[in-house]
């Protein structure tokens, strides 16, 4: 079973923009593996809290404005 984990900022992503990307990871790897990967296929989308990991050894606070408008 192919299996991919994203982790992202908390709320950097809308609803639509996650569903995009389960779509386009799961055509991908059907593109490499074959079709019967489809159905076995999982993506993990795991949203970080606000100051739940560094950047530039900082702690990381996503700014307003890459944050999704629909609150989704």
């Amino acid at each position: 079973m192919p299996f991919v984990n994203i982790k992202t900022p908390e709320a950097a992503l809308s609803k639509a923009q996650k569903q995009e990307i389960v779509h386009r990871t799961t055509e991908m790897l059907v593109e490499y593996l074959s079709e019967a990967a489809r159905p076995h296929t999982m993506v993990l989308i795991e949203e970080v809290k606000d100051g739940g990991y560094g950047r530039a050894d900082e702690i990381y606070v996503t700014p307003d404005a890459y944050r999704a408008k629909d609150g989704d």
